[in-house]
């Protein structure tokens, strides 16, 4: 029986036309069945070849379990799109790099046959990587509130800074004026966190960061908490509102809006080439420790 992936990407630029063709026709040599993001093929279809017209789904709730993973065809973006589609369906998903930096899709497009060898042979490694949930006083998010990276509260536009009242488990932790407030998992901390001055936390740590964007305290740092925590928000500012993200989708809401984040229930698997561990992608993809003097 023919194995069966799910694949998924926003677009493929034209320069990766080549590439793409090739990957779709390494499928058909190995007998592997595609099924298809519906939007993705609307756009491929007339400049791609298929040996057969492929099988595509459209939104989560048709995502056949069956599949032996969802392939992210894309950069890092394309694989948080690919996160909410899996959702609690077990799913594992293997990234392959046709953005940028790379960071979570670490294949890159010129392993395609080696991915899809080592996919045959089950010879992945997964990690087991969890997420952070949002609960609120109001529906967001169309009920998939929950994200990879990081949850944060930013303010809006060039709005004056925000006051953010945290709670740790129901007590005050600190108030943050800033512009924002970061929470990330280990794997959102390599993200934005980072660029804000946040740690880098091991994957399988346990742990969540609490990074300040812009705060208006010299003596704020970011703090590494236990995942197991929850934590609540009150946001005071001089606008009616306030953007509240997850990973890279957002809500506006208004300042009576009641927020908590916590581990979510579930967790995502992702699948990594032997050699891709996560200190030699820190190395090659956030430059860790070069020093072009040596």
């Amino acid at each position: 029986m023919a194995l069966q992936i799910a694949i998924y990407s926003r677009t493929i630029d034209a320069e990766h036309k080549d590439l793409l063709q090739h990957f779709f026709a390494e499928l058909i040599v190995k007998n592997i069945t595609p099924i298809i993001w519906q939007p993705f093929y609307e756009q491929i279809k007339d400049t791609i070849t298929f040996a057969t017209t492929p099988l595509t789904y459209n939104n989560a709730s048709n995502l056949n379990t069956a599949c032996e993973c969802l392939v992210s065809l894309g950069g890092d973006g394309t694989m948080l799109d690919a996160v909410t589609l899996v959702q609690n369906k077990g799913i594992p998903i293997l990234g392959i790099n046709f953005g940028r930096l790379g960071f979570l899709a670490n294949i890159g497009n010129t392993q395609i046959t080696e991915a899809l060898t080592n996919l045959i042979n089950h010879s992945f490694v997964t990690d087991n990587r969890t997420l952070i949930h949002l609960d609120a006083n109001i529906p967001l998010f169309d009920n998939v509130a929950y994200a990879l990276n990081e949850f944060a509260i930013h303010k809006q536009d060039v709005s004056s800074m925000i006051k953010i009242h945290t709670y740790l488990n129901g007590e005050f932790l600190n108030t943050y004026w800033a512009d924002g407030l970061i929470v990330a998992t280990p794997t959102g901390s390599t993200g934005y966190s980072l660029s804000c001055g946040g740690p880098i936390v091991f994957p399988d740590s346990g742990s969540i960061v609490i990074t300040p964007v812009a705060p208006h305290n010299l003596n704020l740092r970011p703090i590494i908490i236990p995942d197991s925590s929850v934590l609540s928000f009150e946001v005071e500012g001089r606008a009616d509102s306030y953007i509240c993200a997850l990973d890279a989708r957002r809500e506006v809401v208004s300042m009576r809006t009641q927020l908590a984040v916590r581990k979510e229930d579930f967790t995502v698997n992702l699948l990594r080439l032997n050699e891709n561990n996560f200190l030699q992608t820190l190395r090659t993809k956030l430059l860790w420790g070069f020093d072009k003097r040596n």
